[in-house]
């Protein structure tokens, strides 16, 4: 597990219900329990620092009090340097049982001259956890070779300090743990580190339900890509939408002023002539480009593609209705396209699902029930665990990302699985589905994968969704959607 996987998950707890305080809780009491497996009660020492896995240290304390430990806590820093709610919580819970009816000890280290060496049958390491940036400063580096050079059982909290949480690397100095006791799932740096730092690991459920991880949430907005300061225009992604036909102009437009939200640069619509000026009326923000007169056949393709060669990410099939040549030039292009594609609305019931196999880049389809069926030619059945593996399995099949959208939207990449309950009945109206095809395409444009645009994508869209319904109640547009995706972003 990635650290802002780790970071989304603690997110999207606390938006379930299960706040920080709950989770650290669990956390303490659980690594309390499995030290009390590894040893009997003893005298222990535990280095604690001013972040999160300081509190986890804390409530560990707590709990092995209660077990008969005898315990000596070292806070390596000031009080005044705890930043987390949580931590400064259990901190001062710990000052308030401070007293002579207990065996704790509490030491603040302000310098490194104030450690010394420690004989405790058993030393935790609850220091920097996941934390570390460069190199270690004191007191944590003299506190790291203390902790070494003891001839206690050595145990850290989560991940050893020093250790890159992420690269499983040691780029300075690091703890040499007989164990690691990682919380809720095994990190990056645990499971590719040097078992000299890492010792044996041990997993501890802290009370996170499967759901915080199956659906999405708020916590998801973190994997946002950050825009460079430096940055200049074009670098922050390209979308070119292909669709529009003699009665829908409103769909591909849709499409590219939701992709111009999500955060890209450039949003261009290549159209039939006959709605290129509608299209371009809706906003002095999109660039249109003509193709032929009433609908987009054969002769268009190698105009589609010569605009494909600029274009970051793709949306086709918004509004591009169901001609004969419209399908042919769409399964003849598939192939050809060099750019990752999100394939909406019409697209759905004029291509073949098995063309997508002989594309070879990234695929996003964004089926509703019936467009599942004229696409991947077979019912969706009614029960949510029957749907997630319906879909799970066609996505597999045909190598793409497919998001089936309903009540709950269901996002699969054929490997993993996630689920969307943002959204309202209000999303009936027509053009939801355009502003989710082109939310997609413009994170894919920004760098995004395939499978996180799209369950992103989903999140966003149903957010907004429910931001318009507290405004208009169901009497919103979806254009209105769009005017709410900024205030989506905002929320993480």
């Amino acid at each position: 597990m990635d650290i802002i996987d780790m970071n989304v998950i603690d997110s999207n707890a606390s938006a379930m219900g299960i706040s920080r305080l709950i989770l650290m809780e669990n956390a303490g009491s659980s690594i309390a329990n499995r030290i009390s497996h590894i040893s009997k009660p003893c005298k222990i020492t535990i280095f604690a620092g001013t972040g999160g896995n300081g509190g986890d240290g804390f409530v560990a304390a707590r709990h092995l009090l209660n077990m008969d430990f005898e315990v000596d806590i070292y806070l390596l820093g000031h009080p005044s340097d705890i930043k987390s709610p949580e931590t400064l919580k259990n901190w001062e819970i710990l000052k308030n049982i401070n007293i002579k009816t207990n065996s704790l000890g509490i030491h603040i280290i302000k310098d490194s001259s104030q450690l010394e060496s420690t004989n405790s049958t058993v030393v935790v390491d609850a220091i920097l956890g996941t934390g570390i940036k460069g190199n270690i400063r004191e007191p944590v580096s003299s506190a790291v070779d203390i902790i070494n050079n003891s001839t206690g059982i050595v145990i850290a909290v989560d991940i050893p300090t020093g250790l890159d949480p992420e690269r499983g690397i040691v780029d300075h100095k690091a703890v040499e743990a007989d164990f690691t006791i990682t919380l809720h799932k095994q990190k990056k740096g645990v499971k590719n580190g040097d078992k000299k730092y890492i010792g044996k690991i041990v997993v501890c459920d802290i009370g996170i339900p499967r759901e915080v991880e199956l659906y999405t949430g708020p916590g998801d907005l973190l994997r946002l890509a950050k825009r460079k300061t430096s940055s200049h225009k074009g670098q922050n992604g390209n979308v070119l939408v292909v669709g529009g036909s003699t009665d829908y102009s409103g769909a591909p437009a849709l499409a590219a002023l939701s992709a111009l939200r999500s955060g890209v640069d450039i949003s261009i619509v290549a159209s039939p002539n006959c709605v290129a000026s509608p299209i371009r009326s809706y906003s002095p923000d999109l660039i249109v480009k003509s193709l032929s007169d009433n609908y987009i056949n054969f002769d268009d393709t190698s105009k589609i593609l010569d605009l494909s060669k600029k274009a970051n990410s793709m949306v086709i099939g918004c509004g591009i209705g169901l001609e004969e040549e419209t399908s042919l030039a769409l399964n003849e292009m598939i192939e050809k396209i060099q750019k990752p594609i999100v394939i909406d609305a019409d697209a759905l019931k004029i291509l073949d699902s098995k063309s997508l196999s002989k594309h070879r880049n990234e695929i996003v389809v964004t089926p509703h029930k019936a467009e599942f069926k004229a696409f991947f030619g077979v019912d969706i059945p009614e029960k949510l665990s029957q749907k997630i593996d319906v879909v799970l399995e066609y996505s597999k099949e045909c190598k793409c990302t497919v998001v089936l959208k309903g009540n709950v939207d269901i996002i699969s990449n054929g490997e993993s699985v996630k689920l969307n309950a943002t959204g309202n009945p209000g999303m009936t109206v027509g053009g939801t589905g355009d502003v989710l095809a082109g939310l997609i395409g413009g994170l894919l444009a920004q760098g995004h994968n395939a499978y996180e645009s799209a369950y992103l994508g989903a999140f966003i869209n149903g957010t907004a969704g429910d931001f318009a319904k507290k405004e208009y109640g169901y009497n919103y547009l979806a254009s209105d959607v769009i005017e709410y995706i900024p205030k989506v972003f905002r929320i993480s």
